[in-house]
């Protein structure tokens, strides 16, 4: 099984994260944020990445330091227990659509960590959560699991579905990319012999 546990405690936050790559998309999450929660949930099920996380943060301030050490630590258990990455399928892309929104993801798990994000929000809060935090969360996501990670919205008004499809999409695409290969099993995927 490809399972990483990472803990992360600062003076700003206190983070036990474990991941399953090979799981069935089971989740027990409680960040403090109520709609952060609810899209880690959804990157749980669609990726079928079970996924355990448990932050306690400095949130008496703000929710930036949650937010984004709980992604660091997130895409730490991910990096970790993808290991040399023999086998895996590398890429991943979805196109994910919820109402009126489309969005569009792409990935490689190249160990060369890039975000390009294309989405905007005209809300500055969708339940508690700042909608400012989704891209900071998506970039600390990408640089700590070492992804080259594109999100683009195509289209769409509700801020619930824009960042929902992001998130579904991130999910789809991960499980794309997280997957192994039976004609590779044994093989890395570069021509450098290393990822």
């Amino acid at each position: 099984m490809r399972t990483a546990t990472i803990t992360r405690a600062t003076s700003e936050t206190d983070i036990a994260v474990t991941v399953n790559l090979d799981g069935t998309g089971r989740y027990a999450i409680a960040t403090g944020i109520g709609f952060f929660d609810h899209m880690l949930e959804q990157l749980a099920r669609h990726s079928l990445i079970d996924l355990d996380v448990r932050t306690k943060g400095d949130l008496h301030i703000d929710q930036h330091h949650t937010v984004e050490d709980t992604a660091i630590a997130i895409g730490q258990a991910v990096a970790e227990a993808l290991g040399d990455k023999r086998g895996i399928r590398r890429y991943g892309d979805a196109l994910s659509p919820m109402d009126e929104t489309l969005t569009r993801v792409a990935l490689d798990i190249s160990g060369r960590p890039w975000l390009v994000w294309n989405t905007d929000f005209t809300q500055k809060r969708l339940g508690e959560m700042d909608t400012e935090l989704f891209k900071h969360w998506f970039h600390s996501f990408a640089q700590a699991a070492g992804i080259t990670l594109h999100i683009e919205t195509l289209h769409g008004e509700n801020n619930h579905h824009i960042a929902e499809s992001a998130f579904k999409g991130l999910a789809r695409a991960l499980r794309q990319a997280v997957e192994i290969d039976p004609r590779k099993a044994d093989a890395i995927p570069s021509t450098k012999g290393m990822l």
